[in-house]
């Protein structure tokens, strides 16, 4: 919907100089095409599609910019999330002409798989003799309010070197595994879930105690380098962090490896668990699609003498909407009439989610941008309330009292307190295609997914209350200390050719 809407902005600035490429027809045909729009010198061509590459390598972009004064183009491919933030800086051109200048009210949200793969584009170009004398490449995002130019031979400070330069570096090593020229081993990174070989790969890492399995990418490389490859001996280090280790957090690195040799999912850090309590509570799990708004706000009340009772204020309006404003008033003017009904009777209150970050962010930016609807409260009065000693987040409770060897996520910590998801497929990602079809936004919407999603949502807001039940119950005292695994790895036998001395 998001890339329909952009062609058709597009087409409509720039028709006296526009090719639309049959996206419906062959590679071949669309290559052919692109090529033939290229050579008669249209300005703007929408879905070019490019000759393969010298190792055989594809790409399109959405558009293709002819360069003013020349017979070469920029690519400017359309994302659906948002490309800049308020700030300064970023080199912007506005739509309806390709003026890049230095834009003073915003600044880049940088985003590393856009910019490779202007990389990518622009080396197609080239091989295609088409490129622009500058590199660079533009994005046009969700706001779809201006294009965002990159300079691909800008250096990057985290790589040491250009966009371009990092692009074909990977490319190089990609194509050197595929042709067997270069010595590959498993190790395990961030996208590892993602990847359909990971099962294999975790049963190889797991036989062999693999560091990379309790670290990260950059500290196992870390460790590996001061002649550290497996758990054991992570868990048995003496002495001081090795030299390259990067960041902090040596100590829980540690501990992360002790407990996977013990198979511990939490360690504890203090002597007593607690957590904030209140007569009435309120659990409270906000469901947003990407950058488009929250169109869910899900609430679990618990009331002395009543059982804790469910309620969700959602939108089933394909976002952006206007309905979402509305959605959002009424949960607000709720919770503030809970709130005001507690203070009159006497009682305590405490609101709580897991991670405020993604709430404080839609409760500012919903009161934000719905100014002015009847009943929608104001930045300072949200302000008020979550800088409030009645706005806990229980991740921060969880962190501060909990080493999490598998992750301080609600759904790797819940299931200590015995709570588990109806759905087995229940996440964030799995919300977002459950989302998609809910409303609708490749054919008829799906009622049977909004009842999905209401009850993922259900059950978080019933997880997070678990989790502070069982953290006030003193059952989380059962969970071993750092003393406690400490002691135990004194009581562990060495692996077999592990010579590290335990600290």
């Amino acid at each position: 919907m998001h890339r329909k809407a952009v062609h058709e902005a597009m087409h409509a600035l720039h028709h006296g100089s526009w090719v639309s490429i049959d996206m419906d027809q062959s590679a071949r045909s669309r290559e052919e095409d692109t090529l033939r729009a290229c050579a008669a010198g249209v300005s703007w061509i929408w879905g070019g599609t490019l000759p393969l590459g010298p190792d055989g390598q594809r790409g399109q972009s959405e558009l293709l910019m002819r360069q003013p004064d020349s017979e070469r183009y920029v690519p400017i491919i359309v994302v659906n999330h948002k490309v800049t933030d308020p700030g300064q800086g970023a080199v912007t051109s506005p739509l309806d002409m390709f003026a890049p200048e230095v834009d003073p009210a915003r600044k880049v949200r940088p985003q590393l798989r856009d910019q490779l793969r202007l990389a990518h584009i622009y080396r197609l170009l080239q091989n295609a003799g088409l490129a622009a004398s500058d590199a660079i490449g533009g994005a046009i995002g969700y706001d779809a309010d201006c294009i965002v130019v990159h300079d691909l031979l800008r250096e990057i400070p985290s790589f040491g070197h250009s966009l371009l330069a990092e692009y074909d570096a990977r490319v190089t090593d990609r194509i050197a595994v595929i042709n067997g020229t270069s010595e590959t081993a498993p190790t395990r990174i961030g996208e590892c879930g993602l990847c359909e070989w990971w099962p294999q790969c975790s049963a190889e890492l797991t036989r062999q105690h693999d560091v990379s399995l309790v670290v990260n990418g950059a500290q196992a490389d870390s460790l590996r380098t001061a002649g550290v490859s497996t758990i054991d001996q992570l868990a048995r280090w003496a002495g001081e962090p090795p030299e390259e280790w990067p960041g902090g957090g040596f100590p829980e690195a540690q501990i992360f490896a002790q407990a996977w040799l013990h198979d511990v999912t939490l360690v504890r850090k203090v002597d007593r668990v607690a957590a904030t309590r209140a007569d009435v509570e309120v659990d409270i799990d906000m469901e947003s699609y990407q950058d488009h708004g929250a169109y869910l706000w899900g609430t679990l009340l618990s009331e002395p003498g009543r059982p804790p009772v469910y309620r969700a204020f959602a939108t089933w309006e394909a976002l952006p909407t206007h309905d979402e404003g509305r959605n959002f008033a009424e949960f607000w003017d709720w919770l503030t009439k809970i709130r005001l009904s507690a203070a009159r009777r006497g009682l305590t209150f405490a609101a709580y989610c897991y991670s405020k970050a993604a709430e404080n962010r839609w409760l500012l930016d919903s009161a934000h941008r719905f100014r002015g609807m009847n009943d929608v409260p104001s930045t300072a009065e949200i302000t008020h309330f979550i800088e409030s000693d009645e706005w806990i987040d229980m991740f921060e409770a969880v962190s501060n009292q909990f080493h999490c060897p598998q992750g301080r996520g609600l759904k790797k910590i819940a299931p200590n307190a015995g709570f588990a998801w109806r759905d087995p497929e229940a996440g964030g990602e799995a919300s977002m295609i459950w989302y998609r079809d809910a409303v609708g936004y490749e054919g008829e919407a799906v009622v049977g997914q909004r009842e999905r999603i209401l009850r993922y949502n259900e059950d978080d807001v019933w997880a997070t209350r678990v989790l502070r039940e069982w953290m006030t119950s003193g059952a989380a005292a059962a969970v071993p200390s750092v003393a406690d695994l400490a002691e135990q790895m004194r009581l562990l036998p060495p692996a077999p050719g592990d010579s590290t001395q335990v600290t």
